[in-house]
């Protein structure tokens, strides 16, 4: 997905959010902002939005010397979920299609997202209460998870890319109505937003169920040619892979790969990139004709 001209304003808002949650120092505040707004004049729209995601925290990083200045929402995030995990756990397993009401709390999990600007800490457990209610009664349109559950049926090497600390407890969900042996899960390199890096992947118990590998990046998303050339092949040799996310969504959309998207729409450009509303919750096979759980008015 190329970059759009309202994505500018979000690039400025996010430099000046995150260098306010790391320092109250003004004059650091404005040496980021310069250096984004200069980074933004040379930005390419064909570039997808999180490579220039990229650069404002390696720009934020090297000003500050702050390596994760979201630690605290990751772990806050992380344990709101565990706590919440036994009791979902039992509605999938209750479920009359365990598959597809996994489906939608995973997709519900990905309202825990620090870099939209829609979600604070206060806010986290309510926010996500209201979230999980929301993604249980919206009826899926077209197919549903009919696509998806066919392709993981056929698949034989499968690549989970994850997105969100805390979230990633809710793919466990769905991880665990997966055929045994067919998944890898894949974590961010290092530090980058709320994205899961390995640490919050065990802290998850993802460790102990499926094999878990890093992409070697950290860009709020997946983009390939700033990925090791060992985790490039290993992405070229799975045969689906599960993507959630925006991020994701944002750099991947294009790629020539069986992949299939799992994400809130919480972006009015990623929305009508994907052809849905803001708010649908989206099962969307490579980009293209989206499974959307339309909005229930």
């Amino acid at each position: 997905m190329k970059t759009f001209l309202e994505c500018i304003p979000c690039f400025v808002n996010e430099a000046l959010n995150v260098s306010r949650r790391v320092t109250d120092d003004e004059a650091v505040h404005e040496r980021v902002l310069r250096a984004v707004l200069a980074k933004a004049s040379e930005l390419s729209f064909s570039q997808s939005p999180p490579r220039m995601g990229y650069e404002i925290h390696r720009m934020i990083r090297e000003e500050t010397g702050n390596d994760d200045p979201y630690s605290e929402d990751k772990t806050h995030s992380n344990r709101l979920a565990l706590g919440m995990f036994p009791d979902l756990r039992k509605k999938v397993l209750a479920s009359d299609d365990p598959f597809e009401m996994a489906v939608r709390l995973s997709i519900a999990g990905n309202i825990l997202d620090f870099g939209v600007g829609i979600l604070t800490k206060e806010r986290a457990a309510s926010t996500l209460a209201e979230t999980i209610r929301d993604s249980l009664r919206r009826p899926f349109a077209s197919d549903g998870v009919g696509p998806l559950r066919k392709a993981i049926e056929e698949a034989e090497d499968i690549l989970y890319l994850g997105d969100n600390a805390g979230e990633i407890v809710f793919d466990r969900l769905l991880l665990e109505q997966m055929p045994d042996g067919k998944v890898t899960f894949v974590v961010k390199g290092g530090p980058i937003i709320n994205d899961a890096t390995r640490d919050d992947a065990e802290t998850a118990g993802l460790t102990s169920l499926v094999p878990v590998i890093d992409n070697g990046s950290r860009v709020p998303g997946t983009i390939l040619e700033l990925c090791p050339p060992e985790f490039q092949r290993r992405f070229a040799a799975a045969d689906l892979v599960i993507a959630k996310g925006q991020g994701n969504y944002e750099t991947l959309s294009e790629v020539d790969k069986k992949i299939f998207f799992l994400l809130k729409a919480k972006c009015p450009v990623i929305a009508r990139d994907i052809g849905c509303q803001v708010g649908d919750i989206v099962v969307s096979g490579n980009g293209r004709s989206p499974s959307v759980a339309k909005s229930v008015e």
